[in-house]
């Protein structure tokens, strides 16, 4: 991998990954001002759940018209948010961040009885695949989905090392149906400044699980699902020689897959070349049983699970996908039990799903 960092004319930072040395001198010539974040974060008093309130996102880039992308390179005289005139991927920090540094700089901290507030520092970044408008993750080669593995194990790096940023998530979001309003193929980095919630709940249970046997919850779950490897009944949908692909047991959406290496570490960084070299090929083929569950590509959230720091227990890497799609033309919504109490209720059994990416 070569890296190459650049400013773009806000000052934002611009970071080119490429396969091999490129020379990446391409200038942002658009007359930018700096962007200030007004970001807050409260804190919930009843759940202790941080919230990000982000007020001056609303005026974000929705839906341009492709030839408008603000994702595509510079061409023809038309200015993105990449100067390069083509490119391998690309990371820059997020011209609407719900998290940025600046938010320090215009929001001030108080309590007030059950109340308090803070500014919502840390960093959001876009992580861009590839320059093709009209791709998507699945249609990368694998030297290419390789290089995207390794800007997020990059990007986690750096992010974890800077002292406003507890913990790193890097996801994608796929499909108008999520919600996405840029069509380029492209992920995101959230570096949150404290431990989201339901990180915060799952350190919980595997130190409850710790106490209880002496043993790590998750390589409890991973060793509990290679085990049925083969069987009828089995959730495995995928099993390399690093890696393991499985329905959760208590899966919470239709078509819902959990991707696990399987020698256990806490983040991006620590994996070893052997499961680095293997991940492109087995997530590939996960992504293209996906799309093969319906006639129209499937739309996806893609979100990897990395330890916060410091935390007093370890929280296995994993990356968990699923679709809010649960059969052709109909989507997943979630009703009032989900929305409203966070109780999902799942029309698919886990064990069929399993089945079913199966055989595709």
């Amino acid at each position: 991998m070569h890296k190459t960092v650049t400013k773009l004319a806000d000052g934002r930072e611009l970071i080119y990954y490429d396969t091999e040395p490129t020379v990446r001198d391409a200038v942002d010539a658009r007359p930018l001002e700096p962007a200030a974040s007004t970001s807050e974060i409260r804190v919930d008093p009843f759940t202790g759940d941080a919230v990000t309130i982000a007020a001056h996102r609303q005026g974000r880039t929705y839906h341009p018209p492709a030839d408008e992308c603000p994702l595509c390179p510079s061409r023809d005289g038309r200015l993105s948010e990449v100067p390069a005139a083509d490119y391998q991927v690309a990371v820059f920090e997020n011209r609407f961040p719900s998290l940025a540094g600046s938010s320090a700089d215009h929001v001030t901290p108080w309590t007030d009885g059950p109340y308090a507030l803070t500014p919502g520092t840390g960093r959001c970044e876009v992580v861009c695949f590839t320059s093709d408008h009209g791709a998507s993750f699945v249609d990368l080669t694998e030297r290419r989905a390789r290089l995207v593995l390794d800007a997020w194990t990059d990007r986690t790096a750096d992010l974890h090392a800077r002292a406003d940023v507890r913990q790193v998530y890097c996801f994608e979001n796929r499909g108008a149906d999520i919600g996405v309003t840029l069509g380029h193929p492209h992920g995101q980095i959230y570096a949150f400044p404290f431990t989201t919630p339901r990180t915060a709940q799952a350190l919980a249970r595997a130190a409850e699980h710790l106490r209880a046997t002496g043993r790590n919850l998750y390589d409890d779950v991973l060793a509990a699902e290679r085990a049925t490897a083969g069987r009828e009944d089995s959730r495995v949908v995928l099993a390399g020689e690093h890696w393991t692909a499985f329905v959760p047991f208590a899966a919470r959406w239709p078509y819902e897959v959990h991707l696990y290496p399987n020698r256990r570490v806490a983040d991006l960084t620590a994996l070893d070349e052997a499961a680095r070299a293997e991940f492109p090929r087995i997530y590939l083929d996960l992504l293209r049983r996906f799309d093969r569950l319906f006639p129209e590509p499937a739309p996806y959230i893609a979100a990897w699970h990395q330890t916060p720091r410091p935390a007093e227990t370890e929280l296995a890497l994993h990356l968990e996908l699923f679709t809010v799609r649960r059969t052709a033309g109909k989507l997943k919504y979630l009703a009032g039990t989900e929305s409203g109490m966070g109780a999902f209720m799942n029309d698919i059994r886990p064990e069929t799903a399993a089945r079913t990416l199966r055989e595709l």
